[in-house]
C-alpha cells in the first residue's frame, strides 16, 4: 500500500456458530439468517454501488468442508469471483467464531492447527494471485471469551482457565494459518483483526483489575507477535490459569509480523467501566462513546505495536441519524490521527446491512425480533417483506467518502513506512 493510500471497506456480518443450542436447537449462521446465501449476487452488487475498493468477506468453513475429506467450493467460488470481477478486493475472513461440527472439542481439538492450516492452504491455492488479504481468525479474544469464559459456544468452558486454554489454542491456529498462507504465496497479507476495548474505573480498588482487563485486550496480538515473556504483565496470570511455559515459548520462538492490525470498535460496546454493585459483585457498564474513542485507541495501538492500523469494524445502532453522527465523528477522528502521524490506513463500516443478534440462538422469538439495525442498508423488519434491503441516507454519505478516497480523511503526516516490514498492498 502506498503511504498516501486509504482503503474504504464494507463487510457482511458472518458469524457462524453451527452447534445447535441445547435448549432451542437454533444455530447462528448469519448468511443464512439474513438471506445472504440466496441474495449473495445482489448483496455484492450493493458493495459495487458504493464503489468500495475492498470488502471483508467471510468464508463459511462449515459449508466448504462439511466432513473431514469432503470439500464443496461452489458458493465461495461464485461469491469471490463476483467480487473480483466487480473490482472489489476480498479481505477473506477464514474463521469467524465457529468451526465445522466434525471438529470435536472445537479449538481444543489437538489437530485444530493442522485442520485450519489445510483449509487455509486449499483456499489460498484456489485463489492464488487473485486474493491477497486474509484474516486468519476474526477476534481471537472474543472467540476465547464466548467459548472459554462464558460457555456460550463450543467447547463450552466457563472459567478463566478455559479462556486461557482457548486463547492459546486459537493463537496456535493463527500461527499455523499464517505459515500456511506464506508457503502458498509470500505476497499474501495476513490481516490480524481483534475486538478492542477501553477499560476504566472510578473505583481505586478496581484499578488493578481494569489494568489487567486492558492487557487481556492485547493478549492475542502479543502472543502471536512474540511479546509474551516473563516480563509481560500477564505472564504469572497465564501460568496461574493453566498456561504451560513450553507452550508460551512456542510463540516466542516463531513470532509473526503484524503487517496490518485491524481494530473492531463500536461506540455502543467498546468503552468498559468497572464498578461494584450493592452486593460487591464486579459489574461492567458500557457507556456510549464519542469519536474520542477512535483517537484513544488509535494512539494506544500504534504506540504498542508500531504497525499500520485499519478500522476493520465500526458502526452505531439505532436511527439513521444516530448512525450518520457516528460516521461523522469517527471519520473526523481518523483525520486527526492521520494528521498526527498515526498510520490509520483504512475504515470499514460493518455491517453493510443489519445483523441478527447473537441472542437469537438461545432465544425463542421470531427472527425479525432479533434484527439489529446498524448498517448502511436496513433489513425490512416486516415479516412479510422477506428481509428486503432498505437503503438509508448512510449509503449516499458513505459513497461520497469512498469516492473521495484518501482526500476524505486527509493526508498522513510523517508517513509511516518501515522497509523491513512486509508491504501491505
Amino acid at each position: 500500500m502506498a503511504p498516501d493510500a486509504f482503503l474504504w471497506a464494507v463487510g457482511i456480518e458472518d458469524t457462524f456458530i453451527t452447534a445447535p443450542h441445547p435448549r432451542t436447537g437454533r444455530t447462528l449462521d448469519e448468511y443464512e439468517l439474513t438471506g445472504h446465501y440466496a441474495r449473495w449476487r445482489d448483496d455484492i452488487g450493493l458493495m459495487a454501488r458504493l464503489g468500495a475498493p475492498c470488502a471483508r468477506y467471510g468464508v463459511p468453513w462449515h459449508r466448504v468442508q462439511p466432513a473431514p475429506k469432503v470439500w464443496s467450493w461452489g458458493f465461495v467460488d461464485a461469491a469471490l469471483d463476483r467480487m473480483i470481477a466487480l473490482k472489489i478486493d476480498p479481505i477473506v475472513d477464514l474463521v469467524h467464531y465457529g468451526l465445522p461440527a466434525w471438529i470435536e472439542g472445537a479449538y481444543l481439538h489437538p489437530d485444530y492447527p493442522r485442520y485450519v492450516a489445510e483449509y487455509a492452504t486449499r483456499l489460498a491455492e484456489r485463489f492464488h494471485g487473485r486474493v491477497k488479504w486474509y484474516t486468519p481468525l476474526n477476534e481471537p479474544r472474543i472467540t476465547a471469551w464466548y467459548c472459554g469464559r462464558l460457555g456460550w459456544w463450543p467447547p463450552y468452558r466457563r472459567s478463566w482457565s478455559g479462556f486461557v486454554a482457548l486463547m492459546l489454542a486459537i493463537c496456535r491456529g493463527v500461527v499455523a494459518t499464517v505459515r500456511a498462507l506464506e508457503r502458498v504465496d509470500p505476497e499474501i497479507v495476513p490481516f490480524h483483526v481483534d475486538a478492542t476495548d477501553l477499560f476504566d474505573t472510578d473505583d481505586p480498588a478496581l484499578a488493578p483489575e481494569a489494568r489487567r482487563r486492558q492487557e487481556i485486550v492485547f493478549l492475542a496480538l502479543d502472543l502471536i507477535s512474540g511479546r509474551v515473556d516473563r516480563r509481560h504483565p500477564l505472564w504469572h496470570w497465564l501460568l496461574d490459569n493453566g498456561a504451560d511455559e513450553d507452550r508460551l515459548a512456542e510463540f516466542l520462538h516463531a513470532p509473526l509480523e503484524l503487517p496490518v492490525i485491524g481494530v473492531n470498535l463500536y461506540p455502543i460496546f467498546t468503552s468498559k467501566r468497572l464498578l461494584r454493585d450493592a452486593r460487591g459483585r464486579l459489574r461492567i457498564q458500557m457507556p456510549h462513546a464519542s469519536g474520542e474513542l477512535v483517537n484513544k485507541l488509535g494512539r494506544l495501538y500504534f504506540e504498542r505495536y508500531g504497525a499500520p492500523l485499519m478500522i476493520s469494524e465500526t458502526a452505531d445502532k439505532g436511527s439513521a441519524a444516530r448512525r450518520l453522527d457516528w460516521l461523522a465523528q469517527s471519520v473526523a477522528a481518523v483525520k486527526t490521527l492521520r494528521a498526527d502521524g498515526v498510520p490509520l490506513v483504512g475504515y470499514t463500516w460493518w455491517p453493510m446491512f443489519a445483523l441478527v443478534t447473537w441472542a437469537w440462538r438461545q432465544g425463542r422469538r421470531p427472527l425479525h425480533d432479533y434484527l439489529l439495525q446498524m448498517g448502511l442498508w436496513d433489513l425490512d423488519a416486516d415479516p412479510q417483506r422477506d428481509l428486503a434491503r432498505v437503503e438509508t441516507p448512510l449509503v449516499a454519505a458513505y459513497r461520497s467518502l469512498v469516492q473521495g478516497g484518501a482526500d476524505s480523511v486527509g493526508p498522513l503526516t510523517r508517513p509511516f513506512f518501515d522497509p523491513k516490514r512486509k508491504r501491505v498492498g
